[in-house]
């Protein structure tokens, strides 16, 4: 279901929508942004993008994890870094849509627990969105076809404020995968929209639904934000 902009109910949250985009930017902007959340009140963010391949090692992650030799990785051109976000080791890549929610917990009335169980909500409805039947794994944040893994969910708290969040996979290139073990479930194949329905995925129209069913889970009233208008808050030190 596309994001309406124009339905204003709720809390308000600064959409923004940046495309493709080198991992460590978009990491240290998600910081920046969260840090100054930290500082003051101000509106909650949701961050849409997707990275150039690379891989992240949440605090579980351990080098094991990582399938390919330093070199493979070198040749492919695939960075790894290891991050506060819960979980294991996963890997992002173009046609990959992932969504960073900065949120307040407090404000939002939210458990940690209860912001995942949202967030898998939101991915299995945008998966319908899309044609394709989702379901959940007990114990496996995330959403499934089957057995056949489609997007992961890590997050962080820190100081009140949520950083990271899910991974969907639209159409990326999913011999990458092989590199690791993804989420460390050995032997449980990832897969991807367009693998499973056979048609080019709209990556706009995806990332819309998603906003859209995230606004509705949480309450949040969408408003369209700029990387302009983010850097310039930042210099001010103000999100308004």
């Amino acid at each position: 279901m596309p994001l309406d902009l124009r339905e204003k109910s709720g809390l308000e949250v600064k959409l923004l929508k940046l495309g493709l985009t080198p991992y460590p930017e978009g990491l240290e902007l998600m910081r920046r942004l969260a840090a100054l959340k930290q500082q003051r009140p101000a509106p909650q963010v949701l961050m849409l993008l997707e990275h150039e391949p690379v891989l992240t090692m949440g605090r579980r992650a351990t080098d094991s994890d990582i399938l390919a030799p330093p070199e493979l990785l070198e040749r492919e051109g695939i960075a790894v870094h290891r991050v506060e976000r819960g979980g294991l080791i996963t890997y992002h890549g173009p046609g990959q849509l992932v969504a960073y929610p900065l949120l307040e917990l407090q404000v939002l009335g939210l458990g940690i627990g209860d912001l995942v169980r949202a967030l898998e909500r939101t991915l299995l409805a945008t998966l319908a969105d899309l044609g394709v039947q989702g379901n959940l794994h007990e114990g496996h944040p995330g959403a499934w076809h089957g057995d056949q893994k489609l997007a992961s969910i890590g997050i962080a708290v820190k100081r009140g404020i949520t950083l990271h969040g899910l991974a969907l996979n639209l159409d990326p290139d999913l011999e990458h995968f092989k590199l690791i073990n993804p989420c460390g479930l050995t032997g449980s194949p990832m897969t991807s929209v367009r693998r499973l329905t056979g048609r080019e995925v709209d990556a706009q129209g995806a990332g819309d639904s998603l906003a859209g069913h995230l606004c509705r889970e949480l309450g949040l009233s969408p408003s369209p934000w700029s990387l302009e208008q983010a850097e310039a808050c930042l210099r001010e030190g103000r999100l308004v």
